[in-house]
Formats: C-alpha cells, sequence, structure tokens
C-alpha cells in the first residue's frame, strides 16, 4: 500500500450495500479484523437487519468481536418526526471501546409501537457525526459519481456539489441517497467520506490507512 495514516484510537463508520454483502469475494470481513488488530474503531451499518445478522456471523466465525444493534438497542437511534434524532453513542463507545465491531440495522426507536425502518445512509452519516468518526465509507456497487455530462468519474466533491448531484435524475437513485448521507455527514463534521465498491479487494483499508482513496471523495476542507 502506498503512505498509511494512524487512525489508532479513531472511530470509522461503513455502511454496506448488498452487493458488498452477497459477495463471497469480498474482503470487507477481513479488512475489518485488520483495523480493529490497529486499534482503528469500526462501525458498520447494514441494509437491513438479516444481512446484519450474517455479517456478524461472518466476523464471529474467525473472531468473536462482532454483535448486531437496532435502534432500539440503549436507544442507539431515536426515531422523530423527521426521521433520526440525537444518537445516544454511549453503546457504541462501550463496544468499540472493548474492542467491539457494532453491526447496526437501519431502524430507528419509537416511545410507542414498533421500530421504524429508515435509510441505511442516514443511519451511517449520524452515527459517524456523533462519534465524530475520522471517515464514513459508503459501499456502493457504482464505485463512485460519475459525471452526468462526461460520464467521468469525479474524484472528490464538495458537499455542496455533491448535494446538487445528489438532485440529478440522470444519476442513480440509491447512489443519490448515498451522496446526500456523505454530504451531510461532512456537513456535520466528518472530515471525508467516501463513495466506493465494496466489492473491490481491500477497499476498506485502502480508504483508513492509506493516503489513497478509491472511488469519490466528498470533503469539506482540511482531511485528517
Amino acid at each position: 500500500m502506498n503512505a498509511t495514516i494512524d487512525f489508532s484510537g479513531k472511530t470509522f463508520v461503513v455502511r454496506v450495500d448488498e452487493a458488498t454483502a452477497n459477495d463471497g469475494g469480498a474482503t470487507l470481513v477481513a479488512d475489518l479484523q485488520v483495523l480493529a488488530r490497529h486499534h482503528v474503531r469500526p462501525i458498520v451499518v447494514a441494509p437491513d437487519a438479516q444481512t446484519a445478522r450474517a455479517i456478524v456471523r461472518a466476523i464471529n466465525r474467525s473472531a468473536n468481536v462482532a454483535l448486531s444493534l437496532c435502534g432500539s438497542d440503549g436507544a442507539l437511534l431515536p426515531h422523530t418526526p423527521s426521521g433520526i434524532g440525537a444518537v445516544q453513542t454511549r453503546i457504541l463507545y462501550t463496544l468499540t471501546g472493548a474492542g467491539f465491531i457494532p453491526v447496526v440495522e437501519p431502524t430507528a426507536f419509537a416511545l410507542f409501537g414498533e421500530d421504524e425502518a429508515v435509510l441505511a445512509d442516514d443511519v451511517a452519516a449520524a452515527i459517524a457525526a456523533a462519534t465524530e468518526a475520522t471517515r464514513a465509507i459508503f459501499f456502493h456497487r457504482a464505485g463512485g459519481v460519475n459525471d452526468p455530462q462526461t460520464h467521468q468519474l469525479i474524484d472528490e466533491l464538495t458537499p455542496a456539489e455533491a448535494l446538487e448531484l445528489a438532485g440529478d435524475p440522470r444519476v442513480d437513485a440509491d447512489l443519490r441517497k448515498a451522496m446526500r448521507a456523505a454530504a451531510l455527514g461532512v456537513r456535520g463534521g466528518i472530515p471525508a467520506a467516501q463513495i466506493v465498491d465494496g466489492r473491490v479487494a481491500h477497499a476498506a483499508l485502502v480508504e483508513v490507512l492509506t493516503t489513497q482513496h478509491l472511488g469519490t471523495q466528498v470533503t469539506g476542507g482540511i482531511i485528517l
């Protein structure tokens, strides 16, 4: 790899998509274990509850460090009329500080009735901002954002540029959700957010441990 970055003790959030979760050759599980050994604190956001539990099982086949959380666990993700309320980070800090890898289902805690389904992209952005994560990674099969006119991969976007493209109907609908979440996460304090193809070998390691990045990066200025 290229020059490495020391993120020991830092949190990073990775939003896993179905394409990566269903790819038997993806290196995500191995990458998470490497990051944990580097004392980086990963938090995984799964696309749904079933996938969250599958990721937990995959990690725990070789290391007993993963467990799944839903929005009601520790009132992690309170539900509000506008979506996700203030993230209750205590359970996340407790788990990551003890060396565990939380795998979060995209649900929000409703005071009355069942938990509410919410967008995994929004969960990832909210958790990353609340935990002062050093990176948020959004896996997407597109591997990044292509310019709608030139069809060339865009290397870097500001939050404003990402939000503008997120409103362009020529861009894939799921990708627009990831772009919006990445932009709002950076505006919420994350130094940088990446949209990459999680099926690329060791994508998480490249993004977190090196000075390089894959796909499209959204950043608001100085990258730590």
